[in-house]
């Protein structure tokens, strides 16, 4: 059922979204201190690729102060608006019986795009 999930996401949106997530990642790359924010969008592109049959994972050192820095600095600069974006798609799609399962991803997807570091999607 997952491999069908993500199929369907793919078609309808995900791999245009994962496109969109890895060239902003790249381009974000392009600068030394913005190196770890371009790695966390090429994080939520795999992530666009087939979230269906996976979880938001938390790992060990995701109560670093580090990472504590890096997720407040990427709510504030981008956090915030891929968080609202992926809320929204979720309501709409959850309006829809059919939508449901792919609101949840986003849902999913809200987590991961608020604070990245220090999670995974397994």
């Amino acid at each position: 059922m997952s491999f069908l999930g993500n199929v369907i996401w793919l078609v309808f949106g995900g791999l245009t979204a994962a496109i969109g997530y890895a060239a902003s990642g790249l381009s974000i790359c392009l600068t030394v201190i913005g190196i770890p924010f371009g790695l966390q969008s090429l994080k939520l592109a795999g992530a666009m690729l087939w979230p269906f049959g996976k979880e938001v994972v938390v790992s060990e050192s995701a109560g670093s102060t580090l990472y504590f820095l890096m997720n407040v600095v990427w709510l504030v600069l981008f956090g915030w608006v891929l968080a609202l974006n992926h809320l929204i798609f979720a309501v709409l799609l959850a309006i829809t019986i059919v939508g449901i399962p792919f609101a949840r991803q986003h849902l999913k997807l809200v987590q991961l795009a608020l604070m990245p570091f220090g999670r995974e999607l397994r």
